[in-house]
């Protein structure tokens, strides 16, 4: 009997195992980015800086890319760089500059390359779910950077809840 009962057990877990060998994934369309980005470079604009905005997808591919016409060339691959950091690290920019500060057990992240710590970058989640980031560059300091990339998220937020 207890031969039985163990077997049934391994059989179950098995088959649990084997239900377990994928998952499913929820990604941004390719427009919920883009309409992301345009919000973002829109608050930017409204408060009077030229900026580059990047959205990046769950794995930290450019989704989207607008760079306003006269920001610094700098800001494409800085941008880019924030939104990667934040969905790799699932932590705004500005809070792992606060982790990672001088001192800190954290502080050898700094020098990883790609890694930015510096405001800008916010991750874009729904449901629990880590969708993507996104990081602008170009506003005078990082805080202004993050409320841009934040009336990005608020301006895709409701498409994005499930």
């Amino acid at each position: 009997m207890r031969n039985k009962a163990a077997a049934a057990i391994l059989c179950a877990a098995s088959l649990a195992h084997a239900e377990d060998a994928t998952f499913t994934v929820r990604l941004m369309t390719t427009e919920t980015a883009l309409k992301a980005a345009q919000a973002a470079l829109a608050r930017c604009r409204a408060d009077g800086f030229q900026v580059t905005v990047a959205v990046v997808d769950r794995s930290g591919t450019p989704q989207a890319l607008l760079r306003d016409r006269y920001a610094g060339p700098h800001t494409v691959t800085m941008s880019i760089d924030k939104a990667w950091t934040a969905v790799t690290f699932r932590l705004d920019t500005a809070a792992l500059a606060d982790a990672t500060a001088a001192g800190k057990p954290q502080s050898g992240i700094r020098s990883r390359p790609r890694v930015v710590t510096v405001a800008g970058g916010v991750p874009i989640e729904a449901g629990g779910s880590m969708l993507g980031a996104i990081g602008v560059s170009g506003a005078p300091g990082g805080e202004r950077d993050e409320l841009c990339a934040r009336a990005g998220i608020a301006a895709v937020r409701d498409a994005l809840e499930f």
